[in-house]
Formats: C-alpha cells, structure tokens, sequence
C-alpha cells in the first residue's frame, strides 16, 4: 500500500490538497495504531509485573518463615546457654573470690614487711648521714677557727715586723735625706744669695725712678690739677665707697670661711679626742712595745668597732704565736678605717682659740 501512495505522488495523479490530507489522514492512524500498541503493552507489562509481584512476594513470606523460625530456635539455645554459663560463672567466681582474698592478703603482708624494712634502712642511712655532717661541719668550723687565729697572728706579726723595718727605712732615708737637703740647701743658698744681690740692685733702681716719677707727678698735680674742684670730691667719694664695700665684703667671706674652719676643726678635735681616750683606755695594760703594736694594728679600724677589734688582737699581741682564748665565730664585715689624727698639738688647740676669739669679736661679742 505505501509502494502504491508513493506511485501516485510520483505521478502527480492527486493534487497537493488530497495528498495533504492522505498524509494527515495517514500520520493520524499510525499514531493511533501507535497507541494502541502502547495500551496492549502497558496492559501486559502489568499483568506479568503483577504476577512476577505475587511470586516474590510468596517466596520472601517463605523465606522469612523459614529463616525467623531457625534464629528464633537458635535464640532460645543461646540464652538457654547463656543461664547455664551464668550459673556456672558464679560458681566460679565464689571460688576465685576466696582464691584472690587469700592472694591479696599474702602480698599486702608482703608489701607491709617491705615496707617497714625499707623505712628502719632509711632512718639507719639518715642517722649515718646525719652523723656525716655534723662530723664534716665540726671539722670546717675548727679549720675556719684555725685559719682566724693563724690570719691574727700573722697580721700582728707582719705589723711587728713592718714596725722594725719602717724604723730602720727610716733611719737610712733620714741619712741620705739630710745629706741630700744639704747639698740641695747649698746649692739653693748660693743661687738664691746671688738673685737676691740682683734683685737688691734692680730695686734700687726702681726706687730711684720711682722717687723721679713721684716728684713729677706731685709736680704737675700742684700746677695743673685743682684738687678743690667739686669732680675731684665726688671722684675722692666713689672711691672711698668703693673701698668701704670691697673691705666689706672681704671681712664677710673671711668671717665666713673662720666660722666654717672653726666648726669643721671642733669635730676633728672632738672625735680625734673621744678616739684617742678609747685606745687609752683600751691598751692602758699593755707594756710599751705592745701598746704600739696595738696603736698600728688599730689605726685602720673605726671608733665604734675599736673594743671588738681590740679583744680579737689582744691574744696575739700578748702571746705572739698563741691567742691565750679561744676565737669566736664571727661574721666578716669590710673594715673601711676612720683615720682620723690622733694626736692634737698645743699649736693647734692655740689656733682654734684664736679662731674663736676673732669669731666672737666679728660678731661684736667683744
């Protein structure tokens, strides 16, 4: 049938209009035939899902069956198991309760007899150590004890030793000194003598030009200069005032510096007098060589720690090798000294009464 519609419009025997709705016409019926097709399919599919459905659904209900009755017959033997094995597991475990008591309560007797053993061995080796450093620290005490004493007795023997040595240095460069200072003073003597023979004659020359200048001077001022004049009062008047002030404040800064001096000396004396009655006291007992070695030894030391140095030297000083008490343990502090002189002279004590005396007649005391 199509070999014969494709005949006819190959020979333009029907017109386009009939061929038109040939086409419709016959696109129409294949897409009927189409569904048709489709309906009878789906209606099948449907009847053999059905089908394949109900025998699916048939087998797992026997599968399930079969395989819930074996789990629920295995799931009974395991808890009937599983109540024997209960049973038999607190038999069990009562009998290995007594068995871990008895375990537990031998070790713990263990331990505890371990344990007073090893605490009566640490109180032996802290008894043993204890001992060890009580021994070793009575030991370093007594060398530090020793040491003190040999470092006062070598002091004092090098000041006694310093002293003889100082004193003959001192002879020996009081001899060459003197020697010295007299070629030196010679020497100075001439020189001097001969400067002053030329300075005599300079001076004489001077004075001579002086005079000259004097004379020429008063001269012209008596011929040229009218002293009464009211210039010359006033310039006499300013330097009168000029004078007066300069005076004034020269007497204020010496009184000043007096007054400054004389407090500064008075401390000197009161301390160099409160030190030497100290040490007079102190080495009073002594014999004459000891006493000086004393002074030497306590002429670095200040007045507050005199007593303490003093009891610390005095063994040695007496002895000479061995302090007659036994040295205390003392702690070291650094000795800075406080030299102050010791020694006031009667020149000095006249000078600070002169201060004093000049001091209260500046103030109009006197």
């Amino acid at each position: 049938m199509i070999d014969a519609l494709k005949t006819l419009f190959e020979n333009d025997v029907v017109s386009s209009e009939i061929k038109a709705e040939i086409e419709e016409a016959w696109n129409a019926k294949i897409q009927e035939n189409k569904m048709q097709v489709t309906a009878e399919l789906r209606e099948e599919f449907a009847q053999k899902y059905e089908h394949d459905k109900n025998t699916m659904v048939d087998a797992i209900d026997n599968m399930l069956s079969e395989r819930l009755q074996a789990e629920i017959a295995e799931f009974a033997e395991d808890r009937k198991q599983l109540a024997e094995a209960k049973a038999k597991f607190a038999v069990a475990q009562r009998k290995n309760a007594d068995l871990l008591k008895g375990f537990v309560a031998e070790q713990l007797a263990t331990e505890i007899k371990d344990l007073h053993t090893d605490k009566k061995l640490q109180a032996e080796n802290i008894a043993k150590l204890e001992e060890f450093v009580v021994e070793a620290l009575a030991k370093e005490i007594s060398e530090f004890q020793e040491d003190k004493k040999d470092l006062a007795e070598t002091k004092v023997r090098l000041v006694r030793e310093a002293k003889k040595h100082f004193a003959k240095v001192k002879a020996d460069f009081v001899e060459r000194g003197a020697k010295a200072v007299s070629e030196t003073v010679e020497k100075a003597l001439k020189s001097e003598i001969s400067q002053l023979k030329e300075d005599i004659d300079t001076a004489r020359k001077n004075d001579f030009g002086r005079k000259i200048f004097e004379s020429f001077a008063s001269e012209y001022g008596t011929s040229y200069l009218n002293e009464k004049s009211e210039t010359a009062k006033l310039l006499k008047v300013v330097d009168m005032k000029n004078k007066q002030l300069a005076e004034a404040k020269e007497f204020a800064k010496k009184a000043k510096e007096i007054a400054e001096a004389t407090a500064t000396e008075k401390q000197k004396i009161v301390e160099s007098t409160q030190r030497k009655e100290v040490i007079n006291e102190l080495i009073k007992p002594l014999a004459k060589d000891q006493q000086e070695i004393m002074i030497d030894l306590l002429e670095s030391v200040q007045t507050n720690r005199l007593k303490s140095q003093f009891d610390k030297y005095l063994p040695a000083v007496i002895d000479g090798n061995t302090p007659a008490k036994k040295a205390v343990l003392t702690e070291g502090t650094e000795i800075t000294g406080n030299r102050e002189e010791t020694n006031v002279s009667s020149q000095q004590q006249a000078d600070v009464n002169n201060n004093v005396i000049d001091i209260k007649r500046l103030a109009g005391l006197n």
